[in-house]
């Protein structure tokens, strides 16, 4: 099981750990399903928020990601306390991992369950608060004097909560304007890969509609014909099946909102775990959909730039033989 390849978390310094539960890792096996396996008599709802609280050291670091690798011989500690470790934090979270940095752009691989940016509620921790919490502890650190409020960073596009995988983000109003407003020239390609019920009729095609957005419920509503809704292309491919589900990839013509999620559901194989568009299952915990790679020109140089995080350890599990 590979580990990832940047910090996946930071030390907690001897003097401030706290007593906690102490375990060594037996076998090669992920984080959450190793915490479930220790954690009998507690509900999984209480094993997932050891993870979010910033509960658990792995050889002496902090991992809040659910399918992080363990090897056997690895440490691994629930701690009694995460409030006295969450004052050390450091240079990044694990809910949003930096996989590409420039003095103008961003590029990270977001976790699901985590907003791109709040929706208002104060303390809310987003994609975007916590990369802005990361450029001004890398610009007090360079010793760079900043106006109060300063660095910023800007959303150049969202993805959804649940949705984990790639998404931009610019370092000036300047590079923010150029990816949105030359966005159809400037990103190549945008793919996705889910896991989906049942099986798509067709191994690969092409489905179009028209959406809209119901004002009431905010759920997207779609029309095989023009109605004034805007037009959505999606492109999709189907990797294997197994177990009534299947692994399939998807790629975006248009960008827009929870686009995969209803042409999936129109396909009559709904993203797993997505309630909100049809689906009956939920074999992962999670809505099974991962922005898995991202190809764009760069706004400044021009250059071609083309980023993969390879589907996502959880998803292949489940069509492994």
């Amino acid at each position: 099981m590979k580990r990832p390849t940047r910090p996946y978390g930071n030390a907690v310094p001897m003097s401030e750990r706290t007593e906690g539960r102490k375990y060594k890792v037996e076998n090669d096996t992920t984080l959450l399903e190793y915490l479930f396996s220790k954690c009998k008599g507690e509900s999984r709802t209480t094993v997932k928020s050891y993870l979010s609280r910033g509960q658990i050291l792995v050889n002496g670091r902090n991992v809040t990601a659910f399918d992080f690798g363990l090897h056997k011989g690895d440490s691994l500690v629930i701690l009694d306390q995460a409030t006295r470790f969450r004052k050390h934090s450091g240079e990044m979270d694990t809910r949003v991992r930096i996989v590409y940095e420039d003095e103008h752009l961003i590029v990270a691989d977001k976790r699901h369950a985590v907003l791109t940016m709040s929706t208002g509620r104060e303390g809310e921790v987003t994609a975007y608060s916590l990369l802005t919490g990361y450029v001004r502890r890398q610009a007090a650190r360079a010793g760079r004097k900043t106006a109060p409020g300063e660095p910023r960073i800007f959303i150049v596009h969202r993805l959804d909560r649940d949705t984990s995988g790639l998404i931009i983000f610019a370092k000036d109003e300047q590079t923010q304007a150029r990816l949105q407003d030359g966005w159809n020239e400037n990103i190549l390609e945008r793919k996705y890969v889910a896991v989906v019920e049942g099986t798509p009729q067709e191994k690969s095609g092409t489905c179009t509609s028209w959406l809209n957005e119901n004002p009431k419920s905010l759920k997207m509503t779609s029309s095989p014909v023009d109605n004034g809704g805007k037009k959505a292309v999606t492109h999709y491919n189907t990797i294997s099946s197994a177990g009534g589900y299947s692994l399939v990839e998807f790629e975006l013509e248009t960008g827009r909102k929870n686009q995969i999620r209803i042409h999936a559901s129109e396909m009559g194989c709904p993203v797993a775990g997505d309630k909100k568009y049809g689906a009956r299952s939920n074999p992962l915990g999670r809505l099974a959909l991962h922005a898995q790679s991202i190809a764009f020109r760069h706004p400044w140089t021009r250059k071609m730039m083309r980023f993969d995080t390879g589907i996502p350890r959880i998803f292949k599990s489940m069509f492994s033989e």
